[in-house]
């Protein structure tokens, strides 16, 4: 059985418990179809040099995935791509980790991953949202997408709404390789986004449950997504940090209360 190392590629501005659910979801779907045996993942984010508005640095992007991947047994963080001194194409990472993965420092396996039947697999890991972006003009050239989705494979996560089986079919260069592709479908309704992680963290709003707790601790203490001129920035200021993190001081004194109007005799 095929061995497979999932890639995914991305800002992580900052990392939400979604990202970690496309690889939970992604091995699921692979291993059960008794196709590939999965045996690692890897978070791979972008270069600074991205270009991306409101990106941070690399740095603090590193540490939150390293922190929010502390309870993995299988998944890891790859700091190549944002260690470089300038921004790099998928494809490149994608080769970078296809030809670690496949030396004779680190494996048996010698060679491109095309021509020995041994090779580790490496597939990119992606949302609906990417393999969409494959049809926007210019933004991609039609032989990196022939490199991407046929030398290495795609398994794409779908989003409520989005219809990836029409799309592929409407792509001339997507239905030639169509059988390195792999469409995992999420039942289980779930939009969160890094965007909407750090408006909520701007108006103060609680992302408890939304990204790990070692992710959220971090944001408070380095006070990330947010500056000194936001109006909400006090509600993320040591000892306001409640609506950021939990409520379980709000449940304390609540439950407090109840017992007091419990145990008070009526007059």
């Amino acid at each position: 059985m095929p061995q497979v190392v999932l890639l995914s590629c991305g800002s992580y501005n900052p990392i939400t418990n979604m990202h970690l659910r496309m690889f939970e979801l992604a091995r699921d779907n692979l291993q059960r179809n008794g196709r590939y045996d999965v045996i690692g993942g890897i978070v791979s984010p972008v270069n600074d040099n991205y270009g991306k508005k409101d990106l941070i640095s690399s740095y603090h992007r590193c540490k939150m995935v390293e922190k929010s991947l502390e309870s993995s047994d299988w998944i890891i963080l790859d700091r190549w791509e944002s260690d470089l001194n300038c921004w790099t194409e998928t494809r490149h990472v994608l080769a970078y980790h296809s030809n670690r993965l496949n030396s004779s420092e680190t494996t048996n396996h010698i060679g491109d991953e095309n021509q020995n039947p041994n090779a580790i697999l490496v597939k990119l890991l992606c949302g609906a949202d990417l393999l969409e972006s494959f049809g926007v003009p210019n933004l991609w050239r039609k032989e990196h997408i022939e490199e991407i989705v046929g030398k290495y494979g795609l398994v794409c996560i779908s989003r409520a709404g989005s219809d990836p089986y029409k799309f592929i079919y409407e792509s001339d260069v997507l239905t030639k390789y169509q059988d390195n592709i792999t469409i995992v479908t999420e039942w289980l309704s779930n939009e969160i986004s890094s965007t909407k992680i750090r408006r909520a963290i701007r108006r103060g709003e609680s992302v408890k449950y939304l990204v790990q707790d070692a992710v959220i601790d971090y944001i408070i203490k380095e006070k990330l997504y947010t500056s000194e001129d936001n109006k909400y920035h006090s509600l993320l200021s040591p000892g306001t940090t409640r609506s950021l993190t939990s409520t379980s001081t709000y449940l304390t004194s609540y439950i407090d209360f109840q017992e007091h109007i419990h145990l008070t005799p009526l007059t």
